[in-house]
């Protein structure tokens, strides 16, 4: 058994280490595609785009490895089927669910350290790549030029820019003072428009200037000489001005700004987290149920409620009275009447901006706590994840009997996506409040490891329901007997005619 075991290990090892990197790489290209353009034109260094390639990585491989488990363990047990290994070898009188055995133990260690790995290092690693990216978005040539006001970041050169068009990065409305001679301001440049970026060694940076007029003036140092000199006026449609940004480095962010967020916090810290934030809720909320006025005996219950069990009052409750509020409205007079409708308007009218104030408030308070329990959770349903995943690829390879990267990717990608959109659609109703977050954020895993049972247990049992040959064999019987019986009837049609 030990060898068995050994060969089953080294069967899943090697496409699990394999689709994992695949898994990685796909889901980085899906990260540089949504964060493309922060990183393009920015002069970054390779140092930087490493560490900022190596940190999304990091964040990636929770997601990654229930992935991998599953293509890796339909791999496996589809080669095994295809080569007949696992006919031969449960012939010998070993069970699948043993066949699955080190593999079940294998995963299990995966699984926990999915765990600690979501919850130990990913935060850390979040908060870094949430800095460093912050740091990329602000590293643009162009924001270093603030509008309406002379910049003096850049050497040599004094930048005043009226407008900035924030879709297509385009300086509006161009001003330049060239020092770079240390002779004042012998030379200026206008131009309607521009654009700042950086060269392709990242070691220049080039504004291109559009439909514009370069003024120099050939003028000593010495200003209280009463000589003339000469003046020169260009214009141009189009400039290009080569800039030295050498020691133009890239900021960094101090790092404590981000560390607050819900997923930059481990697991103790968002326990802490959601218990303050909950009593901060709890204080909101009674200052929204006192700020609505009701009678005022239904005042005193109501701040009664709320009060600590020591010092609540013994307060009788109110009882539902059976009096006609039209039959009373009646015996007022005009005056008192219409006293008593400016004064319901009025309560009313007070109580509705008090509910409206409280409202949104107190909506974003709750989803805010939501996100960090949804947070909390998710780092337990994707690391269980990688178990369930194994019981449904194991049983469906060792079904299907197809190795390789066709069918086993294919029915991989279906079902991970599906567990996707449950899952997506589960954060989504925990996030808005709609079901309780635990069993939202934990439907996706209840369905699917139903779903694992139910394949291992066809699996286990040799059942013929998803066996593709017992298809294949009762589409062509199908097809047989209908052949049958349509050349039953063509002779049945002929022996009528001759009869006739």
């Amino acid at each position: 058994m030990k060898r068995l075991y050994a060969y089953i290990l080294k069967s899943f090892i090697g496409p699990f280490v394999l689709t994992f990197f695949i898994c990685i790489f796909f889901l980085l290209m899906q990260f540089l595609w949504k964060y493309l353009d922060e990183l393009v034109g920015k002069g970054l260094e390779t140092e930087i785009l490493i560490e900022l390639m190596s940190y999304a990585a990091l964040s990636l491989v929770p997601m990654a490895l229930p992935l991998a488990v599953l293509l890796a363990s339909i791999m496996t047990f589809g080669n095994m089927g295809e080569r007949f290994e696992l006919l031969a070898i449960k012939s010998s009188g070993v069970s699948l669910m043993k066949i699955m055995k080190p593999l079940i133990i294998f995963n299990v260690i995966v699984t926990f350290f999915a765990f600690i790995l979501a919850n130990e290092v990913i935060p850390v690693t979040n908060t870094k790549f949430a800095a460093l990216l912050w740091s990329v978005k602000e590293q643009r040539p162009e924001m270093i030029i603030k509008e309406g006001v002379f910049s003096n970041e850049i050497d040599g050169y004094s930048i005043k820019v009226n407008r900035r068009d924030q879709k297509t990065n385009a300086l509006l409305d161009i001003m330049i003072y060239d020092h770079t001679d240390n002779k004042g301001n012998v030379g200026v440049t206008i131009a309607d428009s521009g654009f700042l970026n950086f060269s392709d060694d990242k070691q220049y940076m080039i504004l291109t200037l559009f439909n514009g007029e370069s003024y120099t003036e050939a003028k000593p140092g010495d200003r209280s000489s009463k000589k003339s000199y000469p003046f020169r006026r260009e214009r141009f449609e189009k400039q290009e001005a080569v800039i030295n940004v050498k020691n133009y480095n890239l900021k960094r962010f101090d790092e404590d700004y981000f560390k607050d967020g819900y997923k930059m916090l481990n697991n103790r810290q968002l326990n802490s987290a959601v218990d303050s934030l909950g009593k901060i809720y709890t204080v909101r909320e009674k200052m929204a149920t006192f700020g609505v006025s009701y009678n005022q005996r239904l005042n005193h219950v109501v701040q009664n409620t709320f009060l600590p069990d020591e010092q609540k009052h013994n307060v009788e409750p109110v009882s539902l009275t059976t009096q006609n509020a039209d039959s009373l409205f009646t015996l007022l007079n005009s005056g008192h009447r219409r006293n008593v409708l400016i004064a319901a308007q009025r309560n009313a009218q007070q109580n509705q901006r008090t509910i409206m104030q409280f409202e949104n408030d107190l909506y974003n308070k709750q989803r805010w706590i939501n996100l960090h329990k949804i947070e909390l959770h998710r780092k337990y349903t994707l690391s269980i994840a990688c178990i369930i995943f194994f019981f449904i690829g194991a049983p469906l390879g060792a079904i299907i009997r197809k190795g390789g990267f066709g069918t086993p990717v294919v029915v991989s990608v279906l079902l991970f996506i599906a567990y996707y959109l449950v899952s997506m659609i589960g954060e989504k109703v925990a996030r808005e409040g709609v079901w309780t977050v635990s069993t939202a954020m934990w439907f996706s895993t209840y369905l699917f490891f139903i779903v694992g049972i139910l394949l291992t247990n066809l699996a286990v049992s040799d059942s013929m329901l998803l066996s593709t040959e017992a298809y294949n064999r009762f589409i062509n019987k199908l097809r047989l007997s209908r052949i049958v019986d349509f050349r039953k009837r063509i002779i049945r049609d002929e022996d009528i005619v001759s009869d006739k």
